[in-house]
């Protein structure tokens, strides 16, 4: 068997000489062969800088979410002595981000669809500025409200498009790798924000959280910056009818013209007469609330991954670390704050391995890891503040606080690994490219508002039942997401989106079997009977 694999790639290899050899068909010397190899790596890793230089600046949207997450655990606490805020007035700031960035979120979609990708996340970078500064000069809580509200709506713009402008403009091998970016970047902000925390908490309680706010307008300047540096998505300018111009960024970042050719060929097929329907945009909608099957299986992984990442508690956690930490033990504000950076660097640090991860090992064996991790985690915090509030003498006081960090830094870590990121990855690449922007739109619906639900319940429900309470209620929806993604997501490693479609058509994924690539050949035509490359 071995034998006749060997046989026939040097085959293949023959043919491919006699292919890239002049008209005569004479095959090419072993010098020009090695250098046209070596011209064709050094283009492979041209595209390879581009595709990621371009992933990299429309990730910096994420700085701004991550930010304001991070830097609103501490500065709420000065804004209480500052404003004089009540603890429903506290839930209900923190917690009315993640709700209104629905408006963001759901009308990117239209908007993406309409202006553009790049654009549309400058626009939400405007937005998010002038709610930030309005936030930053906030004389009461009712005007603090309204900078809040803009901020959101900010996010809610930036998170949305920047995903799908990365799987869209990802070479199908690096895909996960680059839509796991925004998550890096929304960690990379979450310990800017609590970094500012411990930095300007010196500081006077009426001038401290006005320069933490402050600080985080910067980002969306050099979002402005990036808008005139990366390219349009080469799929929404199919859909314009702008060939040549999809035509050139394929170009920069594919390994060959014949690649080149080949997406585009893929990409126009996926497109087919979209931009000819009138009503387009009431069909698309259509399609997504009266699901066909496959739409349906799309539906559950893209949005289901969504809801699962916030309803297990990674905002409360994050949000509300310094409550946490003070539950277990910690008294000084200096000492609260510090421990919460321990947590951001952690977070931080996981996602970096995922990053390196995530297109090696596949999506569904680090989303195990991830879930199983958080619920251990999760349920081992709950049993540390229970000795903490309820046995004491049992143990030392900083054995309780040491654990209770150690469970938290350990939370974050699981989730960084798998359920952060991947969530980017999935929502961004599960949906066809009539289905995407809205889709994607729609699976923000779930997880912001469940994301807003648990910010703005849990202190009042940690009153309730305690804080140790709320974790082994999150250790229990936790246990729950393993399930999920054993039934509900499929491995997407390593396919174009394309072939993801396929597979969602298909259901061989969730029958136990793996899609073949040959499944996908009557998605699109023959490349050498369409696409004409010489």
């Amino acid at each position: 068997m071995e034998s006749v694999k060997m046989r026939t790639a040097m085959a293949t290899k023959r043919e491919y000489r006699r292919m890239e050899a002049g008209e005569e068909g004479e095959e090419l010397g072993e010098a020009e062969w090695a250098r046209r190899a070596e011209a064709q790596r050094q283009r492979r890793r041209r595209g390879q800088r581009y595709a990621f230089s371009c992933a990299l600046f429309a990730s910096l949207n994420a700085i701004l979410l991550g930010y304001d997450v991070g830097v609103m655990s501490g500065a709420i606490i000065y804004m209480q002595k500052d404003l004089h805020i009540t603890e429903f007035q506290q839930e209900i700031l923190v917690g009315c981000l993640s709700v209104v960035s629905l408006l963001g979120s759901l009308s990117g979609g239209r908007t993406s669809d309409a202006i553009g990708r790049k654009w549309t996340m400058g626009l939400g970078a405007i937005v998010f500025q002038i709610g930030a500064t309005i936030m930053t000069f906030a004389p009461s809580f009712t005007v603090l409200m309204i900078g809040r509200l803009l901020a959101g709506v900010g996010i809610g713009f930036g998170a949305m498009v920047s995903g799908v402008y990365i799987a869209e403009i990802s070479p199908a091998g690096a895909r996960g790798t680059l839509t796991s970016l925004p998550e890096i970047c929304i960690n990379f902000g979450i310990l800017l924000g609590y970094v500012s925390n411990y930095a300007f908490s010196g500081l006077s309680e009426h001038i401290n959280w006005r320069i933490m706010l402050g600080v985080g307008i910067l980002p969306s300047v050099f979002i402005g910056f990036a808008l005139f540096v990366i390219p349009e998505s080469p799929r929404w300018l199919m859909m314009e009818k702008r060939v040549s111009e999809a035509r050139a960024v394929l170009l920069q970042i594919s390994e060959s013209e014949a690649e080149a050719e080949e997406r585009l060929a893929e990409i126009e097929e996926a497109a087919g007469l979209m931009k000819s329907m009138k009503s387009e945009d009431k069909e698309v909608w259509r399609e997504l609330l009266n699901p066909s099957p496959a739409v349906r299986r799309m539906l559950y992984a893209g949005c289901g991954i969504q809801l699962f990442q916030q309803i297990t508690g990674i905002d409360a956690t994050v949000y509300y670390s310094p409550t946490i930490f003070k539950d277990a033990g910690i008294k000084s504000d200096q000492e609260l704050l510090a421990a919460t950076v321990a947590v951001g660097f952690t977070k931080t640090v996981f996602i970096l391995v995922a990053i390196f991860l995530i297109d090696r090992v596949g999506r569904k064996p680090l989303l195990y890891v991830s879930t199983i991790g958080m619920t251990i985690c999760l349920f081992l915090l709950g049993v540390a503040l229970t000795l903490q509030n309820h046995a004491v003498g049992l143990m030392s006081p900083r054995v309780g606080i040491d654990l209770a960090i150690f469970a938290v830094c350990g939370n974050v870590a699981f989730f960084s690994i798998g359920m952060g990121p991947i969530c980017w990855v999935l929502s961004s690449e599960v949906f066809p490219l009539r289905l995407r922007a809205q889709g994607s739109a729609l699976g923000q619906v779930g997880g912001r508002v469940s994301s807003g639900l648990v910010s703005m319940s849990f202190l009042s429900m940690a009153r309730a039942i305690s804080v140790a309470g709320m974790f082994f209620v999150f250790a229990a929806i936790s246990t729950i997401s393993v399930l999920f993604v054993y039934f509900c997501v499929p491995e997407t490693k390593g396919k174009t989106l394309e072939q993801i479609e396929m597979m969602f058509e298909s259901g061989d994924e969730w029958g136990g079997g793996e899609i073949e690539l040959e499944d996908t050949q009557h998605l699109i035509p023959s490349i050498k009977k369409s696409v004409p490359l010489g």
